[in-house]
């Protein structure tokens, strides 16, 4: 077990506080509850080692340590936490604390899929269609996609929907494809937003469309914005080419609207 660079609480003093006592502390600010999240952690709660491991990762109230995050999820993952399965083949497959090895990765996607996270499924359906530690197998991808959408994964049933507006793996069907992308756009996917816009300005819900696409720039990363500015604005289809000028609007408004 980690020896913790901090205090934390005692099995006495954990034991005199009632779960919903245990959740204030932990919902509060993270010097406060640090020492009750790592007494937790220790004494062998499963969804306080995988947050645990959450914070050392992202550095949320302690110094960023990427080989201790490693060893909380992993930690978690072999007593059976699915999210604690699938972020250590996030950490394998992107080097976090460990070598990066895309079999060890595929491995634990696998394992957190059949334990029933979502994005364990959606982890493991890439690595499928990438052949990221595994052979491709788009089908088998797609099995994998469906079951996360089905659990409401927004970038599960944007994916889903490409498979059906693309025919890869199904007949080709745009209807359906539009169904997914708007679950996609609802749950908060921005590229779900995007393709949802896109299907409503070519079938001259351009309304419609316009309010999607301002919805956009909110979430989406730089890079992402980039291209779909670009395309847009080089889009074959007059719908498309009007909806850039709402597309730059909103970036310009999120970008005044984010911190200096």
């Amino acid at each position: 077990m980690d020896t913790l660079p901090f205090r934390t609480a005692t099995p006495v003093e954990l034991g005199q506080l009632t779960p919903a006592m245990l959740r204030d502390k932990l919902a509060g600010p993270p010097q406060r509850a640090l020492p009750y999240l790592g007494g937790a952690a220790v004494g062998g709660n499963l969804d306080a080692q995988m947050t645990l491991g959450q914070w050392f990762l992202a550095g949320h109230g302690l110094d960023r340590d990427e080989a201790r995050a490693f060893t909380w999820f992993k930690h978690a993952a072999h007593a059976g936490h699915a999210g604690a399965a699938n972020m250590t083949g996030r950490c394998y497959e992107n080097g976090w604390g460990t070598a990066q090895d895309g079999r060890a990765a595929a491995h634990w996607y696998t394992l957190a899929a059949e334990r029933g996270s979502d994005w364990g499924m959606y982890n493991l359906a890439t690595a499928l269609v990438l052949g990221k530690g595994l052979s491709t197998d788009r089908r088998a991808a797609l099995a994998w996609y469906r079951r996360a959408a089905r659990l409401g994964h927004a970038k599960s049933l944007n994916i889903v929907g490409g498979f059906y507006e693309d025919g890869w793996e199904v007949k080709q069907d745009a209807a359906r494809a539009v169904g997914y992308y708007r679950q996609a756009a609802e749950g908060g996917d921005f590229r779900g937003q995007f393709n949802y816009a896109r299907m409503l300005a070519l079938a001259g819900h351009e309304a419609d469309a316009q309010r999607w696409i301002r919805l956009v720039p909110q979430t989406a990363n730089a890079p992402f914005v980039e291209k779909m500015l670009a395309f847009l604005r080089n889009a074959p289809h007059e719908a498309l080419r009007r909806l850039h000028a709402h597309a730059d609007a909103a970036v310009h408004a999120a970008l005044a609207a984010s911190p200096a």
